[in-house]
């Protein structure tokens, strides 16, 4: 070896799933719990995605395949899980909403580089709808690893019923003053007295606030748009640096 270290490159592997759990977690999202079939562990990182191979073919007669942020929390198991809503027209998310547990496909991964230091300061996690899903683990991970760094976390979604995972991210706030959960509602019903409007909105405040206990880095998840829009606020009006934003985008 050189004065460099050498770069290792890690092949994504390819291993067949079968479906060992699904349930909705909102009228429009269905969680499905995977797991190896040859029962080894499932290794990844939290912020990382697996791309499953579905059985159906593309408009190029080549085997479909959608990307999914895994929603689980890192553990020694075959197991892992996702979310995905329900779009109309949509052949992958319509396939994993009508399979069944017993079903087998395959997938790839773990894919991508979307993750949380240990050693990071404040941070602000942003997300719309499903882009909540690398979240969660990141904000286990974060506990487990001890420390006081506040942890707050933007979500933003329609209603309250398509709030999924709310009620465990409340018992994780209730739990450890370290962590905040914001919700904000875009069609919120009568009598909601939380935050409304999209979470482009809130997040300069936060950021604002943020700063004041040490150096922030926000994690975006969600649509293009989004992402956009929360990226130019935070550089624009909250003075963020490249390197303190962390996106990933899923559309």
């Amino acid at each position: 070896m050189g004065a460099e270290a050498q770069r290792v490159v890690v092949v994504p592997e390819t291993f067949e799933v079968r479906v060992a759990a699904a349930r909705m977690v909102t009228p429009r999202v269905r969680e499905l719990a995977f797991e190896r079939v040859d029962q080894q562990p499932f290794h990844f990182r939290s912020g990382q995605w697996v791309s499953l191979i579905f059985p159906l073919v593309d408009e190029g007669a080549r085997p479909l395949r959608r990307s999914y942020s895994i929603a689980s929390v890192p553990a020694p198991s075959p197991r892992f899980e996702l979310v995905v809503t329900k779009v109309d027209g949509g052949r992958g998310s319509t396939w994993l909403h009508e399979v069944q547990v017993g079903d087998t496909l395959q997938a790839k991964g773990p894919m991508g580089a979307f993750a949380r230091a240990d050693d990071a300061g404040p941070s602000l996690f942003v997300a719309t709808g499903t882009g909540v899903a690398p979240f969660r683990g990141m904000v286990h991970d974060a506990i487990a690893h001890g420390g006081d760094t506040p942890l707050w976390m933007l979500f933003g979604v329609r209603t309250p019923n398509d709030a999924l995972y709310r009620e465990e991210f409340e018992a994780i706030e209730q739990a450890h003053p370290r962590f905040r959960f914001l919700l904000t509602l875009s069609r919120p019903p009568p009598g909601w007295s939380g935050r409304t409007g999209y979470v482009q909105t809130h997040v300069l405040d936060l950021w604002r606030e943020l700063n004041e206990r040490g150096r922030p880095e926000a994690y975006v998840c969600g649509v293009k748009k989004m992402l956009f829009e929360v990226q130019s606020v935070l550089k624009t009006q909250g003075g963020a640096e490249r390197k303190q934003l962390h996106l990933e985008r899923y559309d």
